[in-house]
Formats: C-alpha cells, sequence, structure tokens
C-alpha cells in the first residue's frame, strides 16, 4: 500500500494515523515478521531487543501466537514460526483451487519432461513458490516449497509482470519499490517487452549455475497473469526431454490450468 500523505485540507495526518492504530496486532505483526527472517528462531530476550520493546510485552505476544499456534517454542526456548499461516494461504479458495487443479497436470509434466516444475506467485517484493513438483528421476534440481526469491531475481517475476495488465502492474512494482527501496532495473520495459512478445522467459538462473529457467504464464479471468509454471531445466544423465519439448509440455499445461481455473489465455 502507498504510503499516507498529508495535504492542506487535513495538517493532523499523524494523530490521525494514531487514532487508527491498533498497537497490540502492531507488536504482533512484529513479531511474526521478525520470526520469518529468522529460520533458527529467536530466545525471548532477543526478540525483545531487536524490536526494542520490553520482555513483559514481548512475553503476552509471545504467549498468545503461541496458543493459537503461529509460533513454537524449542527446548532451548527459542521461538520459531511454524507452517499455521503457510496452511492458511493454500486453504484460501481461490489459491486452495489454484493448487488443486494445478498439481495434477504439473505430476504429469514431470513424468513428460523428467524434470521439476514450480508454481509462483508475486506477493509483495517476492514470488512465493506455492506448489512444487519433483521429478521421476534419481538426479534432478528443485526449489522448495513455500520458499521466497526477490522479485527482481526471479523468472518467475518477470513472466508474471510481464502478462499482468498495465495498471496491476504498476501497482506491483510500486509495492516492490516501496517495500526494498530499490531502483528498477533500467532495461526492466524492454525486457518485459520481449517476455510478452515471446510468450514465455527462457534465460540462465539468476541464482544457480547450469540451471536454465523456462517459464510460462497462468491467466485469471479477465486474462492478465495470475502466477507462473517454471522449470528449471537441468540437464544430467537421465535427461531425455530437449528443450523444446520442454517448452511444448508447459505451453499445453499452462493452457490447461488456466482453463481449469475459468481463466482466459489472451490473443496471440
Amino acid at each position: 500500500m502507498a504510503n499516507l500523505k498529508s495535504s492542506k485540507r487535513n495538517s493532523t495526518a499523524s494523530p490521525e494515523k494514531k487514532t487508527y492504530a491498533t498497537p497490540a496486532l502492531e507488536k504482533g505483526l512484529d513479531v511474526l515478521e521478525l520470526l520469518a527472517l529468522q529460520p533458527a528462531g529467536l530466545t525471548k530476550s532477543e526478540i525483545s531487543r531487536q524490536l526494542d520493546r520490553t520482555v513483559s510485552e514481548i512475553f503476552r505476544m509471545l504467549l498468545t501466537l503461541e496458543s493459537r499456534g503461529y509460533i513454537a517454542r524449542s527446548n532451548d526456548d527459542r521461538y520459531s514460526l511454524t507452517l499455521k499461516m503457510f496452511k492458511l494461504v493454500q486453504e484460501h479458495p481461490p489459491t486452495e483451487r489454484l493448487i488443486t487443479e494445478a498439481l495434477p497436470i504439473m505430476h504429469k509434466v514431470a513424468h513428460q519432461t523428467r524434470q521439476s516444475s514450480h508454481l509462483g506467485i508475486i506477493e509483495g517484493s517476492e514470488v512465493v513458490i506455492l506448489a512444487q513438483v519433483n521429478p521421476p528421476t534419481s538426479i534432478g534440481f528443485y526449489v522448495k516449497l513455500g520458499s521466497t526469491v526477490e522479485l527482481m531475481e526471479a523468472s518467475t517475476g518477470y513472466v508474471i509482470l510481464a502478462h499482468q495488465d498495465e495498471g496491476h502492474r504498476e501497482r506491483t512494482l510500486a509495492e516492490w519499490k516501496r517495500q526494498t527501496g530499490g531502483t528498477l532495473p533500467p532495461d526492466l520495459s524492454k525486457h518485459l517487452a520481449r517476455i510478452q512478445r515471446q510468450g514465455y522467459e527462457e534465460r540462465p538462473s539468476y541464482k544457480v549455475h547450469g540451471i536454465v529457467n523456462i517459464s510460462y504464464p497462468i491467466f485469471d479471468e479477465r486474462g492478465s497473469a495470475l502466477c507462473a509454471l517454471t522449470i528449471p531445466y537441468i540437464q544430467h544423465y537421465e535427461t531425455t526431454a530437449t528443450l523444446d519439448k520442454v517448452r511444448s509440455a508447459l505451453r499445453d499445461a499452462v493452457r490447461e490450468i488456466t482453463a481449469a481455473i475459468g481463466g482466459k489465455m489472451p490473443h496471440a
């Protein structure tokens, strides 16, 4: 969301903001957001120190979040996130339907190509992996389910951006800039236009040497990209599918998933 700005008609933006603030909720969210960045967890005192709050304030938050199942405490008194929030996302009706329809098709693609695939969406400044299928081989490469990748370092992200309607893309990029404080790549418009003309993205991985990411968009009912299906293609001794076969399998899969969720493929 964009930051609120004061105007001549309202010079009391700060008091108004305080009026609508909910300190207890903010403290709880602060704890969750902090622990999301700490895979090893934190102790009560470490959380208190990093959030610049008293131990008694934090203790009440931790008790509530633990009782609701959002965090868990280990034997050495370190708190960490549970999978509850991830499960809530998956149980959200639109997301649940997307995953339910996509997984059987993704398994089919894995057997056709003998490569892994993953389904990603844009959330804020990141790409989140909602579904993932391993290849039926003894060797392979896959992206971890539930993991996140910075938007500007993910083929999935670029493919979604390239196939969003203009208004949606502007909001997505504005949110990325707000959350990261970063500057958009100078060639972003040309990059997205090239992907849109081609209909997909194929390029060496931004993160891993030796991987070629091939990513196709999945569309909603308006013909705007909702998510993307990606194969991180890797050559190994059990590889049987050529890049042409992988592209064909992905192209058929995203059409099938788009139709299954009531989406609409845009005109070529």
